[in-house]
């Protein structure tokens, strides 16, 4: 069996030591969002917090005020044990191809829908803690076609498929986004709100490209109609190979991703590339970012 798992990330049996019940993991939630001691929201003094038995809450030694370290989290209303949504984030972030909702669901020792909610919200998450860059220096923008089409051609005109454009600093982030159109003023208008002006854009042919140069960027292009795929630095080769990547994913891991549910999925593919430097980093960095 193919191992799909990230190099240099956290052995299971390190996960499992470092969160071996809900209480180390209700623990740790607490600590990263409101530290070792902080000011009471109540009675306004320094104390220290203390869980409560058999309670995800913790307590003011002063007054006795409440404090939920897991609302505001994925987690909020969720009677899965947090142990299982730490675990699923791990396996989230140890996996290259993600995770479908039948491995969770077998991994976790839960019900189908539950497994299903929970990736998605997973997903919802990676997105939040990754965010949106600001690209500059040397940026690739290229628009693809996602899902599977029932019937009908390929390329920009694709039946059933879903547009998805994308930019990519070069050896840096990547940024995508679904869109209804593809037309002069969609694209350049998402251009305009991530590419820093001044920047080189590197791009193909496609006409809703046209007259870059004139809101400020170095505009160049290769022409794959006559297969041409680099132009002196133009190309777009590292978002072909991103959109490559998302692709083989979905059809070897999800089968099929509606339109409604694709943000999710490309969320999580932009957190996992653009961690691709550290990945041993990513699980650490979700918890973190509480």
């Amino acid at each position: 069996m193919e191992d799909k798992t990230m190099g240099n990330s956290l052995a299971v049996q390190e996960f499992f030591k470092q969160f071996p019940n809900d209480d180390a993991c209700l623990t740790h939630l607490m600590k990263t969002r409101f530290g070792e001691k902080l000011d009471c929201p109540k009675c306004k003094r320094h104390a220290k917090f203390y869980k409560l038995k058999k309670q995800p809450v913790y307590v003011c030694q002063w007054c006795g005020h409440h404090i939920h370290p897991m609302a505001g989290t994925p987690f909020e209303r969720s009677h899965t044990p947090l142990q299982k949504w730490f675990y699923a984030m791990y396996l989230f972030t140890t996996s290259r191809h993600g995770v479908p909702a039948k491995e969770l669901q077998r991994q976790l020792g839960i019900t189908y829908k539950t497994a299903w909610r929970m990736a998605h919200e997973i997903r919802k998450y990676m997105a939040r803690v990754d965010g949106n860059s600001d690209l500059s220096g040397h940026v690739e923008a290229d628009e693809t076609m996602l899902g599977a089409p029932h019937h009908g051609k390929g390329g920009r005109g694709a039946i059933g498929k879903t547009v998805v454009f994308g930019m990519v600093e070069r050896g840096g982030d990547v940024v995508t986004e679904v869109v209804p159109n593809v037309t002069h003023n969609t694209l350049q208008g998402i251009i305009k709100d991530h590419v820093k002006t001044g920047s080189t854009i590197s791009t193909d042919e496609f006409k809703s490209y046209h007259h870059l140069d004139k809101s400020g960027y170095k505009h160049g292009y290769v022409h794959h109609g006559i297969k041409e795929y680099v132009n002196g630095i133009h190309h777009v080769n590292t978002l072909e190979g991103f959109w490559s990547q998302i692709k083989r994913s979905i059809k070897g891991t999800h089968v099929h991703v509606s339109r409604k549910h694709l943000p999710k999925y490309l969320g999580e593919f932009e957190f996992r590339y653009n961690m691709r430097s550290t990945p041993s980093l990513m699980f650490s960095r979700l918890l973190n970012a509480f």
